[in-house]
């Protein structure tokens, strides 16, 4: 049995964990995150068909060693692999619809930051004097 999916070479953080809270920071690192989540539901939705087939084919492969007529052992082994599989295939598609939820939530999150924010952001990228960051005047 194989696999069509191809592992990610790279190891990279799709966004980095840092103290840049601006604006167009966040909402750069709020699309990075999000089209990451997108990819990866694409890589999971390749991987829950690739394992599915491996699946079928463990089963097809426990049906001829049956009709075969050899050790029954290795019918049952032959079995258990794709049941084994089958079940892996649920869990990467529960996986999957984690992603693909996060993903949304992480979109409508970029579209409400913007809401609240970006009028605000406008106001001070747009002004020659420096303004005070968010947070002075609590002091």
């Amino acid at each position: 049995m194989s696999s069509d999916v191809a592992p990610q070479t790279t190891s990279a953080v799709p966004v980095p964990a840092d103290a840049d809270n601006r604006f167009k920071a966040v909402q750069a690192k709020l699309d990075a995150f999000a089209r990451a989540l997108d990819d990866a539901g694409s890589d999971l939705e390749s991987l829950v068909r690739s394992v599915r087939s491996n699946a079928g084919r463990a089963e097809d492969t426990a049906r001829d060693v049956a009709n075969a007529e050899l050790d029954p052992k290795f019918v049952e082994l032959s079995s258990s692999v794709g049941v084994a599989l089958g079940g892996a295939a649920v869990q990467v598609r529960r996986l999957r619809n984690t992603a693909q939820e996060t993903a949304d939530l992480t979109h409508e999150t970029r579209r409400k930051h913007s809401k609240l924010y970006g009028a605000l952001d406008d106001i001070r990228s747009n002004r020659r004097e420096r303004t005070p960051r968010p947070g002075f005047f609590n002091r």
